[in-house]
């Protein structure tokens, strides 16, 4: 029997759905039920059937299907998969924020813990970012935590300012625009995409800047046969595997997130086999957090 046969068995025996990330390891996409970016993922946990759900990216993506789904099970295959920029700043420094700006809306990118959404209006993806704060009107003070990068991207877009908190993606710092301008003399008229926690000086560069899940809608629209891809090399199974007539460049082959790849199909098949490690969210802190996701999901 083959580790993927174990995990099919497992999952049935539990009734489990597994979830997977686009940035996870392309054999841990493969067993999944779905993959997605961040948005389309927190949908499909907002309306899984199955008892027992597996997440399989980070720490606080787990966190927010355990609040979806306070009645089920919520297993992620490896607890210590966190998310350097989520840890960028706390309950308490969000907290001490919004004491500087009485009045001011907090809002949280996703990728933050579940104690900072709490202490949030509203939650944003980097896929659904612009329509959310588009919802607000443009004199509103808003804290934006804490990725620098979208919140500059998004106020940019919209022609407004925000309190940008100083955080970011160590893996998407990673990439310069030095790297696209070589991309770009490798594979001339290539389009290059890249992703909004990109820094500014590498999305003016960009002919797309989108997040995973609109990565893969426009790649299938697109009538480019070469395309560079500036984000986590993960994005590239599942863009090749959508759109086999294709190629897909990463413009940095060290643009890896080494959380997102601490998931493997045995740490999968043994979260299913164990039911561990389990991801639970405190009441006082699910309940509030809960509302933040909530007003995000509702803004279609």
């Amino acid at each position: 029997m083959t580790i993927t046969d174990e995990i099919l068995e497992l999952k049935n025996q539990r009734g489990a759905v597994i979830l997977a990330h686009n940035y996870c390891r392309g054999e841990v996409q493969d067993i999944a039920d779905y993959t997605g970016d961040s948005l389309e993922l927190a949908r499909k946990a907002a309306n899984v059937d199955a008892p027992v759900i597996v997440f399989c990216g980070v720490y606080f993506m787990a966190e927010t299907a355990a609040i979806l789904n306070p009645g089920k099970t919520v297993l992620i295959p490896d607890a210590t998969a966190g998310c350097p920029m989520a840890d960028m700043i706390t309950g308490a420094q969000l907290r001490e924020l919004k004491a500087k700006h009485p009045g001011a809306k907090a809002v949280c990118y996703v990728n933050s813990t579940a104690e900072v959404k709490a202490e949030c209006h509203i939650c944003v993806t980097s896929g659904n970012a612009e329509k959310v704060m588009a919802t607000f009107g443009k004199d509103e003070e808003i804290l934006f935590v804490p990725d620098r990068h979208l919140g500059s991207h998004i106020a940019e877009k919209l022609g407004v300012e925000y309190v940008l908190w100083p955080g970011y993606c160590p893996t998407h710092a990673k990439l310069t625009p030095a790297m696209i301008e070589r991309a770009r003399a490798a594979y001339p008229g290539a389009p290059v995409i890249v992703h909004p926690e990109c820094s500014k000086a590498v999305r003016d560069l960009a002919d797309q800047c989108l997040s995973t899940g609109g990565m893969c809608k426009w790649a299938r629209t697109t009538d480019a046969k070469t395309i560079l891809v500036g984000t986590e090399l993960g994005i590239c199974h599942r863009l090749r595997k959508e759109n086999p007539g294709k190629e897909f460049i990463p413009i940095a082959d060290h643009l890896v997130c080494p959380n997102m790849k601490k998931t493997t199909l045995e740490k999968v098949r043994d979260c299913l086999r164990d039911m561990s490690p389990a991801v639970k969210v405190p009441p006082e802190i699910a309940i509030p957090a809960r509302l933040a996701i909530d007003r995000m999901l509702a803004i279609r």
